[in-house]
């Protein structure tokens, strides 16, 4: 078992002050910002293929490690999820770690990469931080706290998912084409695509985070494991956006999700899966 499916809706109400976690949380981004940097664009990295053909840096490898000694010194109780080095403890309370989401950019000087940090709470994402130091870039969140990114003058703005309550005027971010087609839905990404006003492929973490600042309607994506996600989730949903699998179930275990500005959730939902047709009696 990686992360426990929540049986509740993200949006769910909790009750309990996460005001020490999602600080912790930020201590911890602080300590993946250090390392992952400090081997960046590194013309030595050292950089290996894992057994699903996927590639892992020594950058990955560290990161986790600084986070989970982290974790493990401060939070003995918790459990942990990471994505180089697998679950362990408890997953009641469950830090979900990604080290570096983007490794391909990564490894190629891209800096358009980021550190995903959650704290999941009965299978329900609650705190969220998206880190992107090559870039200075930095969100995060947490229930009843708000979502919030970092700005120029190192102030904090607070988030917010845009207003937009057509599909023809929303601006999406479908991630890949070959996604899409892999799982033979290149016919519902057409359909997608031509009733919006603006479709992209963003890639990775950015295009969440663009939702959760108002800049997007909606994001969609297949192949993503637990630690994609549970960041995305609490903080856009802090925003005030919505965040299902492709099939519309509050769940990071479905490999696949469909993230919006809330307003128009179910209608893309509905675009993507319409009605089989009828047939006519003869």
């Amino acid at each position: 078992m990686t992360s426990p499916a929540s049986t509740t809706r993200f949006d769910a109400p909790f009750d309990g002050d996460l005001s020490a976690d999602l600080a912790f949380a930020l201590r911890l981004a602080d300590a993946a910002d250090r390392t992952a940097m400090a081997r960046f664009d590194a013309p030595d990295l050292d950089v290996r293929l894992k057994a699903d053909a996927s590639h892992v840096t020594e950058a990955d490898l560290a990161t986790e490690r600084a986070m989970r000694t982290m974790i493990e010194a401060e939070r003995p109780g918790d459990g942990i999820f990471g994505e180089e080095y697998g679950s362990s403890g408890d997953t009641a309370r469950q830090w979900i770690l990604d080290p570096i989401d983007g490794t391909a950019n990564y490894l190629k000087g891209i800096p358009m990469w980021s550190t995903l940090i959650a704290l999941s709470i009965d299978g329900v994402p609650r705190v969220g931080v998206v880190s992107q130091p090559s870039i200075g870039r930095r969100w995060w969140g947490a229930t009843r706290l708000g979502a919030w990114t970092n700005t120029p003058d190192g102030s904090a703005r607070r988030l917010a998912v845009s207003a937009v309550d057509s599909i023809a005027d929303s601006s999406v971010s479908f991630q890949s084409i070959g996604q899409w087609r892999d799982v033979g839905e290149l016919e519902a990404l057409e359909r997608l695509t031509s009733s919006v006003w603006r479709d992209r492929g963003y890639g990775d973490a950015w295009p969440y985070m663009l939702l959760a600042e108002g800049r997007l309607e909606f994001v969609g994506e297949f192949g993503v494991k637990e630690y994609d996600l549970a960041s995305h989730v609490a903080i856009i949903t802090e925003a005030g956006g919505r965040v299902t699998s492709y099939a519309g179930d509050d769940s990071i275990s479905d490999r696949s999700v469909v993230a919006t500005n809330g307003i128009l959730h179910e209608a893309f939902l509905d675009l993507l899966h319409p009605p089989a047709p009828t047939e006519n009696p003869e």
